[in-house]
């Protein structure tokens, strides 16, 4: 194998959210092949995307040994930005400290226009964002989650339809989430959260109105003077979205090991 094959491993695992996987793969071929400037910017981001000390201090072990060797790497350089611009000032001021000589040094070799110079640009408006950047950020967190599981919901729901899953290849992420969910979702107990996920939308909207009457009537009916009590209403809603999410991470975790069985036999051959 080459570094460049293992470069594409790595890409096809932490595509799927498979970080450690492409870390032990970024390793192996370090291990078997030498030093080179694309695996140790793989192993890096593989380390900085679990966003924790530990990984983002590896990380950085993982940057500042490629740029040991390679100084003028535009990857390196960019990806180790990025982790610095990331770091808490009052916990690691040495990585905030690098973030000006890192800057100069990327503007010296990236011309403008160029995508590591986007990549910069983007790196910094987002460090410089402020508490309603933050706010929208996270906002659009939620909103992304939402659409990943209503697009989810819609697939489930055409499979409960068909009777059935259409076979997909393996290493076919949405197709994979749908098989996870008809799983989780089967047998008679589950029934009640295949018809929810069937009808999402409609079922949200009675939900909501349920909320309302309950509510409304538990206080004109001086039952309680201020009432939360309806919202229990959505406790089956959350459920069935409890149950996507599990599938989507058990699918994650198929497809993941279908890459690594594809490599195996790719590599014994």
């Amino acid at each position: 194998m080459t570094h460049d094959e293992y470069a594409d491993r790595c890409r096809e695992l932490f595509a799927v959210g498979g970080f450690a996987e492409a870390r032990k793969t970024a390793e192996a071929g370090l291990e078997e092949l030498g030093p080179d400037p694309v695996l140790y910017r793989w192993l890096g981001l593989a380390h900085a995307a679990e966003d924790e000390d530990y990984h983002d201090t590896e990380a950085e072990r993982a940057y500042r040994s490629g740029l040991a060797r390679w100084p003028d790497d535009l990857g390196l350089l960019v990806s180790y930005l990025e982790l610095c611009l990331r770091a808490d000032g009052w916990t690691y001021p040495g990585r905030v400290a690098r973030v000006s000589g890192l800057k100069e040094r990327i503007a010296s070799l990236a011309p403008e226009g160029s995508p590591e110079a986007a990549q910069v640009e983007a790196a910094l408006d987002w460090a410089g964002r402020g508490y309603w950047d933050d706010v929208r950020e996270r906002a659009d967190a939620v909103r992304a989650e939402r659409a990943a599981q209503t697009s989810q919901s819609v697939g489930v729901a055409e499979a409960l339809q068909r009777g059935g899953q259409e076979p997909a290849h393996p290493e076919d992420l949405k197709a994979a989430e749908v098989a996870a969910a008809l799983e989780l979702l089967a047998g008679p107990w589950q029934a009640p959260l295949r018809l929810l996920i069937r009808h999402r939308v409609a079922a949200y909207v009675i939900a909501f109105v349920l909320v309302f009457a309950t509510n409304k009537t538990l206080v004109m009916t001086g039952t309680v003077s201020f009432s939360v009590w309806g919202w229990i209403w959505f406790a089956p809603l959350f459920l069935a979205d409890w149950r996507l999410k599990q599938a989507r991470q058990l699918a994650r975790e198929r497809v993941i090991a279908a890459m690594q069985t594809r490599h195996a036999e790719s590599a014994s051959g």
